[in-house]
């Protein structure tokens, strides 16, 4: 091979690893996502991952969106966690949005709030400050009222036992705010995401050890197993179509049988389902909306073998 066609191939390759694949990915973004990031997680997990973040339009590499894999005492598990940098993100995109505050509230402060008016009446602080006993947050939009959050120090005491107990009896005070930002941006703006909510910890902490027969579904709030996974097959069965479980089944669990699945592949099944029944309505919208009369329809082209999804798994 000639020296200028052994450039043009190397120039070739770096063309199609750097055009976009998946979303706004490209081959070369996703690679680095799976050795980094997302280090650890299987082909499905990963799959998933990268469809969250398409889907929801949060940037990874922005800490937007973390995935953490783990050994708990029933093996591993991973875990999509959304930062409070991309619930703001998302808060900003919202039409209205007009900003985002949260205060920690020490003991040597002068506050005041009203509740009925949804208005902090006085927040004075004088040096030094004391300990921290509590916190707000203030969404503010253009259309609806301000949103007022207040909490007390004792309803996140919780959080310093809890999975990220490292994170939040190192850094009590960037913790607390990020929760209660979190909370309220969600409430003010409507951002309904499927999450665990919880914070993510270093990506180099995969050290967690949760209880065995129980799983953390809202911060410090745990339940039993057993029930979470009946619970879960139940919103299944209730909002998707027969047809729409049966393909993600197929598609991403190799056509294994519903008994054999554990808690953490129904979790995905889950959202597996979510994302394909959007789709699926969008394209029949999307059909409906521009289907042509009868005699001037276009034949049909035949359906690609394989959807870009799957291809970064080969």
């Amino acid at each position: 091979m000639t020296e200028v066609a052994a450039e043009k191939k190397k120039a070739d390759v770096k063309a199609i690893y750097n055009e976009k694949f998946v979303g706004n990915f490209t081959r070369k973004e996703l690679d680095t996502l799976r050795a980094t990031i997302a280090r650890g997680t299987t082909d499905e997990e990963f799959g998933l991952y990268v469809q969250t973040c398409v889907n929801t339009g949060l940037n990874p590499f922005l800490n937007h969106i973390h995935c953490m894999v783990y050994e708990g005492k029933n093996g591993r598990q991973m875990s999509i966690q959304i930062s409070s940098e991309g619930v703001l993100y998302l808060a900003r995109k919202t039409k209205g949005y007009k900003g985002v505050d949260a205060q920690m509230v020490h003991e040597n402060d002068e506050f005041m709030i009203d509740l009925a008016k949804k208005k902090i009446i006085k927040h004075e602080i004088g040096f030094p400050r004391g300990r921290i006993i509590g916190a707000y947050a203030i969404a503010r939009h253009t259309e609806f009222e301000d949103k007022i959050l207040l909490m007390d120090v004792q309803e996140v005491e919780h959080m310093k036992k809890g999975k990220n107990a490292h994170m939040w009896n190192t850094w009590f005070a960037d913790m607390f705010k990020k929760h209660i930002l979190k909370r309220v941006a969600k409430e003010q703006y409507g951002i309904d995401l499927t999450e665990d909510e919880v914070q993510a910890a270093p990506m180099d902490r995969l050290d967690v050890t949760p209880e065995a027969n129980v799983i953390e579904i809202d911060e410090g709030h745990v339940v039993k197993e057993d029930e979470q996974l009946t619970l879960i097959w139940n919103e299944i069965y209730n909002n998707v179509d027969r047809d729409v479980i049966e393909k993600c089944m197929f598609t991403y669990f190799e056509g294994r049988q519903e008994k054999d699945l554990l808690l953490k592949d129904v979790v995905a099944l889950k959202k597996f389902c979510q994302l394909e029944t959007t789709q699926k309505n969008k394209q029949k919208r999307k059909t409906e909306f521009v289907e042509e009369p009868e005699f001037i329809k276009k034949p049909e082209q035949p359906k690609a073998e394989e959807d870009e999804f799957s291809l970064f798994f080969d």
